[in-house]
């Protein structure tokens, strides 16, 4: 014999009040004294009572859904924003769609014209992607808010660290220990995604070069944005002693660690004679002692989940559009030192 499911009438009897309270105390839509709720969400939970998302969406008009929208879930940063929005969502008692954009323009057209315009999503979060204006007042005309992470897009709020200050302060770091010989290992320009973080992480490196009276050592490596693509582009570059440059700043922390894994099997003390900064904070900077700029993607994603939010909750004639600037850290670590 089964058991019965509790339903919100069940409820509202055992708890003395009616099923509107009920709805209002379980949804958070509405006045309902603390004390209320917390008999109504008590006497749910030994109940068994599990709220209806698809029968309050009905009511409300809200899925209590977020889609996201996001290049890739198999790199480390893209991974770690993508943690950061679905903790602070679940949360918030939201759920989480997850679209992958390939790099097709067919698929991207289905995406934002088929699947973001159904009634499947209240708000939308664009992550490393920079969108255009069709996708934009597409959303808008819906009422659905928007958030992006990386860049600037022009009718949305968004948010993202300045690469191009990064690149700098990265390459002023090298010169202050004293380093003039600095390579920049970088990704390469023609295969960056949106929002050109590779050029401008290049154009911060070359402004510090340039303020120091270096610009004529400057030196640019394009390689992958990844450990395999440091590693491969550094054995090359630290392969003849006469050529080596005594410092490294690496685009990203994978690249990084790449270079410190090539420059110890050519036997190239690290920071003994080559010093190596990137920029990401990894979680395992640590582990290679690595000298990094710490962005936080985790609390770069919770925070754009904390926009949408207030978009959603407090609804205004026009949606916001400002930009934020998230801070870096300078983590100084064992990976970097004064050239010998």
């Amino acid at each position: 014999m089964g058991c019965e499911v509790a339903g919100i009438a069940d409820v509202a009897k055992a708890a003395g009040v009616s099923k509107s309270t009920v709805s209002r105390a379980l949804s958070g839509s509405g006045y309902v004294s603390e004390k209320t709720r917390l008999k109504v969400v008590e006497v749910a939970a030994s109940l068994g009572f599990v709220a209806s998302t698809t029968a309050a969406s009905l009511v409300t008009g809200r899925t209590k859904n977020v889609g996201v929208v996001i290049p890739f879930v198999n790199r480390w940063y893209f991974g770690e924003v993508l943690e950061g929005i679905e903790g602070a969502l679940m949360d918030a008692g939201y759920d989480l769609s997850l679209y992958r954009l390939r790099d097709d323009e067919e698929h991207r057209r289905r995406v934002f014209d088929y699947f973001l315009v159904r009634k499947r999503v209240d708000a939308v979060i664009a992550v490393g992607i920079a969108l255009n204006t069709h996708e934009v007042e597409l959303l808008h005309n819906l009422a659905k808010p928007i958030v992006g992470i990386g860049g600037e897009i022009d009718g949305i709020s968004t948010l993202s660290i300045d690469d191009e200050a990064a690149g700098h302060l990265a390459t002023t770091h090298l010169i202050s220990l004293g380093h003039r010989r600095i390579v920049h290992l970088g990704g390469t320009l023609d295969r960056q995604m949106d929002f050109t973080t590779h050029a401008r992480r290049l154009d911060g490196y070359r402004r510090a070069m340039s303020e120091a009276g270096l610009g004529a050592l400057q030196s640019y490596v394009p390689t992958d944005y990844s450990m395999e693509g440091g590693y491969t582009a550094a054995l090359q570059l630290l392969a003849d002693p006469r050529e080596r440059p005594t410092a490294i700043f690496a685009g990203c922390d994978e690249i990084a660690f790449g270079a410190i894994t090539a420059a110890r099997q050519l036997g190239v003390g690290v920071p003994s004679a080559l010093s190596v900064i990137g920029v990401d904070g990894h979680e395992n900077a640590a582990m290679f002692s690595l000298t990094t700029l710490r962005q936080q993607p985790g609390l770069q994603g919770a925070r754009a989940v904390s926009l949408i939010l207030d978009e959603l909750t407090t609804p205004q004639l026009d949606f916001s559009s400002e930009h934020f600037t998230v801070a870096v850290d300078l983590d100084v670590r064992g990976s970097t030192a004064a050239p010998q």
